[in-house]
């Protein structure tokens, strides 16, 4: 992305309940790492969000901690931080793949991920996408939990009736069939 180039960000969700989230973090690269939760904790504070930091070996392990949180505890929303930098092998390739598909198929099965695990060809990119001054990614990646979190409580509350209608009361009382 060139410096000088603008892009368009949604307005911050605000929210009527408190909001509950899950950072989960591959420190490989503390530096990063430490930058893009520096961020993510920005930028939920600023939501008035609460949220926790755990911390797991590697990207790979970022979505199965989520899937074991999101399975056991009580958070609305995740965000899915680490850092893989190309290397030698085709390790970089399935790392960032397989981390960013295992995401998406959480996000599928309704779990609210913001993911901000970077994939970079170098530290210079990595350190440039991380900063909380200056791309910010943690902060994007926290950002697009809080909007999941409150699309899914938007859509959360109309699962009343589920394709027909029960009779209210007043129906009832009037003779009607509660299908008009």
């Amino acid at each position: 992305m060139a410096q000088d180039e603008k892009h368009f960000a949604l307005p911050s969700p605000e929210f009527d309940r408190p909001v509950k989230v899950l950072i989960v973090v591959a420190p490989y690269y503390r530096d990063i790492a430490d930058e893009l939760v520096k961020g993510a904790s920005t930028a939920l504070d600023r939501a008035g969000a609460t949220h926790e930091t755990v911390n797991v070996p590697g990207a790979l392990e970022v979505p199965q901690a989520i899937a074991l949180a999101h399975r056991l505890s009580d958070f609305d929303g995740y965000v899915a931080l680490g850092c893989v930098i190309r290397g030698e092998t085709t390790h970089y390739e399935t790392v960032c793949n397989d981390s960013s598909r295992a995401l998406a198929m959480l996000g599928l099965q309704g779990c609210c991920v913001g993911n901000g695990i970077l994939t970079v060809e170098n530290i210079v990119q990595a350190r440039v996408r991380a900063n909380a001054a200056g791309q910010n990614k943690g902060g994007d990646a926290a950002a697009a939990a809080l909007h999941l979190i409150a699309l899914a409580r938007k859509w959360g509350n109309q699962k009343d009736g589920f394709g027909f209608r029960l009779k209210d009361e007043r129906e009832v009382a009037l003779g009607g069939t509660g299908t008009e």
